[in-house]
């Protein structure tokens, strides 16, 4: 198929270090292309020079007349725009947005978005649901999407999938999660150490087409001068040598699994109490009958857990379904309203979470992990800090570099280091998977297999889950939450799809067709009630009030002083700000509601 885009011999600088020599690639109509490699790599930053956001130092580009490109950047800056409305009309050009904005309610409703909520106060998986919207809205002919499952619910990653597949034009994506990729890819760009290599299959034959390449390189690597060839072995025989401890990996967590259930049939039998004071020792935390609400919607309705030992336990839901909220109430960072949770005695427990901790620009690797020293304490005994950044994927040469000079990838892969460094029996961990590239992803799970304490994790990556996990909290979105023994597929097939509601449709992708303006219902709509023209005028005062005081609790919260020195006070913020929140939400709702029927009368 003739190309509709081409990059020929692209070459690209920043300061003195080449991040291209000599890249091409072709991009033919219904291609649908996951572009993958680690991270620092330069993935995002061919995107730019794609979109063209950015310019090459050398090389050409060709583009077929005609051809339009919308590309969805990792982050947005959605600072300019009151609300996700405003967000998604932005994807079509400025003329355009006031007779094609039934295009963005279209988008907008099958992605299940709140057109009226402020973006700067919207939640991650809300910001990325309309940049997609944003990035569809236009019909464009290339497609470009940066980590687009990042913050989305497994629900929502589901529809996206679909979207490409249906997708006619071509699309290339940067993206973490395996699943997705296997599901969406027929072709695939691998960019390795500047040098890009293209093949025509899928995200699913990637790790074998991988080690092709790598074995041509090892036989050619003979012919390189000896320092060369110590840092490419050591760069590339982990690929391989990870993904053979793989099958051992999954035969012990298929034991596990295992395990699981029988601990789920002892702790339900008779002879429990006999047995409590055993079972006591091996007790990771406890929580029987507990409830949590957030104003009148029930987010937690009468759940009860024991973890024990070893148990390896993901939490998976729908956005807003309360999973990070489940986390902090069994690792009592958050307060049931009523029943309890019990921690086990000597838990040392570390808890990554979504927003992860601050790194400092300015100092170098080295220092963010050992300081002045030369040693760091990992797990119960020193690690020279070379051979633990080496651990990391980080050469040695990096180890002096700051850690401004990281991308994003690499910044969550230090941290991730920071926190797998300390004394643990009790690791729990909020989307970790996010901006990790798949070789950080495949270290963490052998970093996780190897692991001897207990896991609690909430994730949205499929593959990562499958892999980890002993067992699934399934938060149904209506309080109750159901534990699956198994892998994800198996709980999708049993609760999730057979719960879902049939009337709800996943997006068709945008066509090259002309799309008609649908014609107004004839006939007059029912005038407004008393009370709801009154919530039409007050609802905007009291959304604004409360958006004003989120912003004054989250500037309290952000304190990092304020747990340690009140924590009682701690908590009650916590609970207020998520209530707040929650009715805002409400109220958001309310106020469209009477909008749209206003619109129809």
């Amino acid at each position: 198929m003739t190309p509709i885009y081409t990059l020929k011999e692209i070459s690209l600088t920043f300061g003195v270090r080449p991040l291209f020599t000599s890249v091409s690639l072709n991009i033919s109509r219904g291609d649908k292309i996951c572009l993958v490699g680690r991270n620092g790599s330069g993935k995002s930053t061919l995107l730019k020079i794609i979109s063209g956001t950015i310019d090459p130092d050398g090389g050409s580009i060709f583009i077929q007349p005609g051809i339009k490109i919308a590309y969805m950047a990792q982050e947005e800056d959605f600072s300019l725009y009151h609300t996700l409305k405003d967000v998604v009309l932005s994807g079509l050009e400025e003329k355009d947005r006031a007779s094609q904005s039934y295009k963005a309610d279209i988008l907008m409703e099958a992605l299940e978005i709140n057109a009226t909520v402020n973006p700067q106060t919207a939640s991650g998986g809300e910001r990325k649901k309309a940049a997609l919207a944003r990035a569809l809205i236009s019909e464009p002919d290339i497609l470009l999407l940066d980590e687009p499952t990042n913050h989305l619910d497994i629900t929502t990653i589901e529809k996206l999938e679909e979207i490409i597949k249906k997708f006619s034009g071509a699309v290339v994506v940067i993206s973490h999660d395996r699943s997705f990729l296997t599901r969406v890819s027929n072709a695939t760009l691998w960019l390795d150490r500047g040098i890009i290599h293209q093949t025509d299959r899928g995200f699913a034959s990637f790790e074998a087409w991988q080690d092709e390449i790598l074995n041509q390189e090892i036989i050619k690597e003979k012919y390189l001068n000896k320092k060369i060839e110590e840092e490419t072995e050591w760069l590339h025989k982990g690929v391989t040598a990870r993904r053979r401890r793989n099958q051992g990996r999954l035969r012990r967590l298929k034991q596990l699994r295992q395990d699981r259930k029988e601990q789920i049939k002892k702790l339900g039998s008779v002879d429990l109490e006999i047995k409590e004071a055993a079972i006591r020792s091996k007790l990771i935390l406890e929580a029987k009958h507990i409830n949590k609400s957030f104003g009148s919607r029930e987010i937690i309705k009468d759940f009860s857990l024991r973890m024990m030992k070893g148990n390896r336990i993901g939490i998976v839901g729908s956005n807003g379904s309360g999973k990070t909220t489940l986390l902090k109430l069994l690792t009592a960072h958050l307060k049931p309203d009523s029943g309890f949770v019990r921690i086990g005695k000597n838990l040392e427990m570390v808890y990554f979470d979504q927003n992860r901790e601050t790194l400092d620009p300015e100092k170098t690797l080295w220092k963010t992990l050992c300081g002045e020293g030369d040693h760091i304490w990992v797990r119960g005994h020193y690690r020279h800090v070379i051979a633990y950044l080496k651990d990391f994927l980080f050469t040695p040469e990096q180890a002096q570099s700051p850690v401004s000079c990281l991308s994003g990838g690499e910044k969550n892969r230090l941290m991730l280091a920071l926190s797998l460094a300390k004394e643990s029996n009790f690791l729990v961990l909020d989307e970790p998977t996010n901006d990790l590239d798949m070789d950080t992803l495949d270290l963490l799970l052998e970093v996780l297999d190897e692991y001897e304490g207990t896991i609690l994790l909430v994730s949205h990556d499929r593959d990562f889950l499958n892999k980890i996990t002993t067992s699934m909290l399934y938060l149904k979105g209506d309080g109750s939450v159901i534990e699956h023994v198994g892998n994800y597929e198996e709980l999708y097939e049993k609760y999730v799809k057979s719960g879902q509601k049939t009337d709800r449709k996943t997006p068709d992708a945008p066509k090259k067709e002309p799309v008609k303006e649908p014609e107004k219902q004839s006939g007059k709509s029912p005038r407004l009630s008393y009370k709801d023209q009154r919530l039409y005028e007050v609802l905007p005062n009291e959304i604004s009030a409360i958006e004003k005081e989120i912003q004054t609790i989250e500037q309290t919260l952000s304190d990092p002083a304020l747990f340690t020195a009140d924590t009682d006070k701690f908590y009650a913020l916590t609970e207020k700000l998520q209530s707040l929140q929650i009715l805002k939400d409400e109220k958001e709702t309310k106020w469209l509601e009477i909008e749209m029927q206003i619109s129809m009368m």
